[in-house]
């Protein structure tokens, strides 16, 4: 609600202050109804066409048109409709309802929270969703106590969503289940749930009592984002990948430019991408800082392709026309050369001819970022014909089980495997260091995984790249950090 003082005169001798509340209602180009106080203690709500009739024993000196539009972005929309309010804005505190909640089996505690909240039954167990996909299978003893522990709980509480060690990856796991839907909330106690904003959903991660308290209530409380517009303009050379974008983006806007903030992707160069290409993109955008991430046009598409649990007309959200975004920055990629990053960040991205005959040690192709059917494809292609470098280890990780079997009808498995390569089973092992390729100190690894910080894959001292699937499959064979060859566009 908005308020400002208007002064009129009513009489040759006397004027009179009216503070005028609009009150603002989600009908664009219509009147908004005024409240008028004059007076201590008088009110009078009345619609604006009735003002002159009310104000009649008077002479109106001054006549006031008012009229505004409120433009909502879709992710904005989304967060109204799932807080009962006709609209909010950056910065309001809300309380949403929840229309997926997931739990990994990194975060065992949120069943310990849940209890100690005094929590006998979920909410819903029909939106709850529980993932053993960092420990698959569990490297330790500790790892399958708490895998038993959560499986106990899910038979208990009636959650019929349990996705095993044979699963996969959570976020591609959600996907190739049909489990996203446009417009939803999305919560995993997983920082990369941005990934979900590619399919027109509101999704982000949180922690183990937030997520213990979502069970509890099916609600959490959020503070609305501002939205950044990244646009990708151009048309990438054929040997570039969502990773080869996404990377160039995060080098410019850096690790921390967009902390708390939503990240809209826009552009012909986003929409060219697949499904699974544009998935990269929100995935790592969260190693902005951000809340959020958002693809509008993908919502259509993700819901006809693999929809299956979804309502049968989602509802879509689109921005309004004119919406103001926070910032917006525009990158045009038709020149862009593959991407690297350099140990120790993120954001501190170059371009791989610049590193090119740096000796590695490991390749991974895998996880969440790296682990797509045309992932393994661009894997396959680049060693096609020739072998793994001696002295170099290639490990592969399909992000899914249905990856893996769709890889294996497509002989890309079979490529990997015979030109020298290490598949392992679906899950995030590597990439967070647990097992499965585990790096020692003084090694250097190549990853298409979205992390490289110390200590990321296995010891402090080991050095970690990040590149595209391609990339990193063109440097096993040749032992050193090198260009992929021109072969390898995913569509």
């Amino acid at each position: 609600m908005r308020a400002f003082s208007a002064t009129f005169g009513l009489s040759s001798f006397q004027t009179f202050r009216l503070n005028l509340f609009i009150e603002f209602i989600w009908k664009p180009d219509r009147l908004r109804r005024l409240t008028l106080y004059y007076g201590k203690n008088s009110r009078q709500d009345i619609p604006w066409h009735a003002c002159l009739k009310a104000l009649s024993p008077y002479r109106l000196e001054i006549s006031l048109l008012i009229q505004e539009k409120i433009s909502l972005h879709a992710l904005e929309s989304i967060l109204a409709r799932h807080s009962d309010r006709k609209s909010v804005s950056a910065g309001d505190l809300i309380t949403i309802n929840v229309d997926i909640a997931g739990v990994n089996d990194l975060y065992v505690q949120v069943i310990d929270e849940f209890k100690r909240m005094g929590g006998k039954k979920v909410w819903d167990p029909r939106k709850v969703v529980f993932f053993f996909d960092h420990y698959s299978p569990p490297s330790t003893i500790q790892a399958s106590a708490n895998q038993q522990t959560m499986r106990k709980f899910c038979f208990e509480q009636g959650i019929d969503k349990l996705y095993d060690i044979h699963s996969g990856v959570c976020h591609r796991v959600l996907f190739d289940h049909g489990h996203v839907c446009p417009g939803s909330t999305i919560v995993i106690t997983d920082s990369h749930t941005t990934t979900h904003g590619a399919f027109g959903a509101f999704s982000t991660g949180v922690g183990a009592t937030d997520m213990a308290a979502i069970l509890l209530t099916g609600k959490m409380w959020v503070k609305v984002p501002e939205v950044v517009r990244v646009a990708l303009e151009g048309s990438p050379l054929r040997m570039i990948s969502a990773k080869d974008l996404i990377l160039h983006v995060l080098g410019k806007i850096r690790a921390d430019g967009a902390v708390y903030k939503a990240i809209e992707f826009t552009g012909p160069a986003t929409y060219n991408l697949s499904l699974e290409q544009r998935a990269v993109l929100a995935n790592m955008s969260v190693e902005m800082g951000a809340k959020a991430a958002f693809i509008e046009k993908s919502a259509a598409e993700a819901w006809e392709t693999h929809g299956a649990h979804a309502p049968q007309d989602p509802p879509y959200h689109r921005t309004s026309e004119g919406y103001t975004y926070a910032e917006s920055f525009s990158f045009n990629v038709s020149e862009l050369s593959p991407q690297i990053a350099l140990p120790g960040s993120v954001d501190n991205v170059v371009d791989v001819a610049d590193v090119a005959g740096v000796p590695i040690d490991q390749a991974y192709v895998g996880g969440c970022t790296g682990g797509s059917v045309e992932d393994m494809a661009a894997t396959a292609r680049q060693l096609s014909g020739r072998t793994v470098a001696p002295r170099v280890r290639l490990v592969v990780s399909p992000a899914s089980r249905a990856v893996y079997l769709q890889a294996l009808r497509e002989g890309y498995i079979e490529s990997i495997v015979q030109s020298g390569g290490t598949i392992i089973n679906p899950g995030c092992g590597p990439c967070l260091g647990v097992h499965q390729g585990i790096l020692s100190s003084g090694e250097v690894c190549i990853s298409a995984a979205s992390r490289n910080f110390p200590g990321r894959m296995g010891s402090p001292e080991a050095q970690i790249y990040l590149a595209s699937p391609a990339t990193a499959a063109a440097s096993a064979v040749a032992g050193e950090i090198t260009l992929p060859r021109e072969i390898s566009c995913p569509s």
